[in-house]
């Protein structure tokens, strides 16, 4: 566990260094394309080590607001922080902050940067069908990606995947509405760059995304599943837990593909060509792998 968080911190910051070094070799390539425009690649680096930047320190606010995630206190969902408090006492973990998203879809997700700013959210649907002991395993698991350091990674990564979805559209947006400001010197050559690359761009981003979030996901799904075993002594609380999520779950209301990765279970529901990038392993499987486990407590 311990050679795990090690690894999430480094790659943390492999995938932000890729991340810029990736954008500053599109840029270089645009700024060649057009006439060596070099002004395309100093904006490119810019954009890049910027939103770099923000993502790592703002990117949990940015999940909580597009999952539509409300802070609760002690009094407001007494059930949810005792369940939570728990587990910290537990395990010496930083008390969260509490978030819960008005949704009849059972999920869950872990935000932050680090154990001490961490929050984790719950949907109204979970509290809806899962029992105490059900529920202390979920939460579990989302204790998990907190102690193992995963949410920063997929926090990094869903702003990435976000930022090139960003870069694609002021591509075709310049390409499209700066034709009146094109010229004999090679105006009309860097708009065709800026159409092909964000056309490129936007065809690329989702599939990209799929690929990098189902490479970090589904490892780091089983970790935190381990986790929360180990820390409930009750692998087979989540190995229930994990069953009704299989047959009563459901896409959210306000699912995004962005942040797909983050909750505990697909909240997308994709179809068998999509399956190829889930971003979570099978349900069946990480049960198998909990009643397992169970067997050797």
């Amino acid at each position: 566990m311990y050679s795990a968080i090690a690894r999430n911190k480094r790659n943390t910051w492999f995938i932000l260094t890729a991340f810029i070094l990736l954008l500053g070799a599109v840029g270089a390539v645009a700024g060649w394309l057009a006439g060596n425009n070099w002004w395309i690649t100093a904006f490119i680096l810019i954009f890049a080590f910027g939103y770099a930047t923000v993502q790592y320190f703002f990117a949990d606010r940015q999940a909580l607001a597009l999952s539509g995630a409300f802070e609760v206190t002690k009094e407001d969902a007494p059930r949810y922080f005792r369940l939570v408090e728990n587990l910290c006492i537990t395990t010496g973990t930083p008390m969260p902050r509490l978030f819960v998203v008005t949704d009849e879809a059972p999920n869950a997700f872990a935000t932050g940067r680090r154990p001490d700013q961490a929050a984790i959210t719950v949907t109204t649907g979970l509290f809806e069908i899962m029992t105490d002991r059900e529920l202390e395993g979920v939460l579990g698991h989302e204790l998990g990606h907190i102690r193992n350091y995963d949410i920063r990674v997929s926090m990094i990564v869903f702003g990435l995947v976000v930022a090139v979805g960003i870069l694609a559209d002021v591509f075709l947006r310049v390409a499209f509405f700066g034709g009146g400001r094109r010229s004999n010197n090679g105006g009309g050559q860097a708009q065709l760059v800026f159409l092909l690359f964000g056309i490129v761009a936007a065809i690329v981003a989702p599939l990209l995304a799929g690929v990098v979030q189902a490479a970090i996901s589904r490892q780091r799904e089983y970790l935190a599943d381990a986790t929360s075993a180990l820390t409930t002594r009750d692998p087979d609380g989540l190995a229930s837990a994990l069953a009704k999520l299989q047959t009563s779950g459901r896409p959210l209301r306000r699912a995004n593909t962005s942040m797909a990765h983050l909750w505990i279970a697909d909240p997308l529901r994709p179809n068998a060509l999509e399956r190829m990038f889930s971003t979570h392993p099978p349900i069946p499987d990480r049960i198998e792998r909990l009643h397992a486990m169970g067997g050797s407590f």
